[in-house]
């Protein structure tokens, strides 16, 4: 089988059933004639398969983003505890005076 041949069902297997079945039509024209077309079905087989994989990149990087997300959801819940703790052993450390300055207070606004 020559290296064209193989190309040629390579792209083939990775384009949809509806292009394929395209193909088999522009096989069966006589030469001159698809000749004139093969050019333009590769071009429609070429975009389809670089729309694929564009496609594919973005699931990928939107799955990504979605697991970003989830940690830095993580850590900001993990850091508001830590807040809350520290602001807690703070009070505890002034004996309740009421001296720390929390969001809620109004001075701090």
């Amino acid at each position: 089988m020559s290296n064209a041949a193989h190309t040629s069902e390579n792209a083939i297997n990775d384009i949809p059933i509806e292009l394929v079945e395209l193909q088999k039509v522009l096989e069966a024209l006589p030469t001159e004639q698809r000749l004139l077309v093969q050019p333009a079905f590769q071009r429609v087989v070429d975009s389809t398969n670089r729309r694929r994989k564009i496609l594919q990149l973005v699931q990928e990087s939107i799955g990504q983003l979605r697991l970003d997300m989830k940690y830095l959801v993580f850590d900001l819940e993990a850091t508001r505890r830590e807040r809350d703790r520290y602001q807690e052993q703070l009070r505890e450390l002034n004996g309740d005076q009421g001296n720390f300055n929390d969001e809620s207070s109004p001075e701090s606004e």
